[in-house]
């Protein structure tokens, strides 16, 4: 694995970190190497945290083949598959995905930090979606944040390609907390000691019951609800005396 992306077990965490610091960006390998992280990181883990070396997130998605992209429409398509499955990843990963943003979060970067189920922003972070102002149609990210932001804030943000502050992405549901920078650690820390508190049948089956009913009638959501809350409410670690 290259020492772009760093994964270390920490505890019950594992920890993730975008170590590309020439640019802050993220290469089509270091996404395929997010992907196979989190996919098994259940495995070892409670949770994932999610964060960059800085001093910026993520300045975007950045090609690491020796080549041009090819004139070939279904070669052109393969060649983005990193990208695609890494969303993928993140929204099949089993456990929770903790992002941690400081810095300017562009492009896959802005994609990752709405996947994620929780995500901290520094209040000095900036966001935006910048390909079309590159000539180039934002559908990678948008593929991201269809189902996490509403339709006019993505519109707003793909045609304008404008930074926004970290404020106006909370209210745009790209992020979960704003967090003064100085004090961002510390309340990633305290959330994090938080999660890993809870049983992990019910960590595990409410981040399952999110990915799966939003694509259900309204009966097969009720349903499945129902039926995992009788699942999960019975295991044997639920019945611990919470602390």
């Amino acid at each position: 694995m290259s020492d772009q992306i760093i994964v270390q077990q920490v505890g019950r965490i594992l920890k993730i970190t975008f170590n590309r610091t020439e640019d802050n960006g993220v290469s089509d390998s270091m996404a395929a190497a997010l992907s196979k992280a989190v996919l098994s990181a259940h495995e070892t883990s409670d949770m994932v945290l999610l964060d960059s070396v800085g001093p910026d997130f993520c300045t975007g998605r950045v090609r690491d083949a020796g080549h041009p992209p090819s004139p070939e429409a279904y070669t052109r398509r393969a060649e983005y598959d990193s990208i695609f499955n890494s969303y993928k990843a993140l929204r099949s990963c089993l456990v929770p995905v903790v992002g941690v943003l400081r810095g300017k979060v562009m492009g896959f970067g802005t994609a990752i930090a709405s996947l994620c189920d929780v995500t901290f922003a520094s209040d000095t972070s900036t966001f935006n979606i910048p390909e079309i102002a590159h000539n180039v149609m934002p559908t990678m990210v948008m593929s991201a944040i269809y189902d996490r932001m509403n339709r006019n804030a993505i519109l707003w943000m793909a045609y304008s390609a404008d930074f926004i502050d970290a404020h106006k992405a909370l209210s745009f549901g790209i992020v979960s907390n704003v967090v003064s920078d100085d004090k961002l650690d510390a309340e990633v820390q305290r959330f994090c000691d938080l999660l890993l508190s809870r049983p992990r049948p019910a960590i595990l089956g409410l981040k399952e019951y999110l990915r799966v009913a939003p694509r259900m009638d309204e009966q097969g959501a009720i349903d499945y609800a129902r039926s995992l809350h009788s699942m999960v409410n019975t295991a044997q670690e639920m019945k611990k005396k919470a602390h």
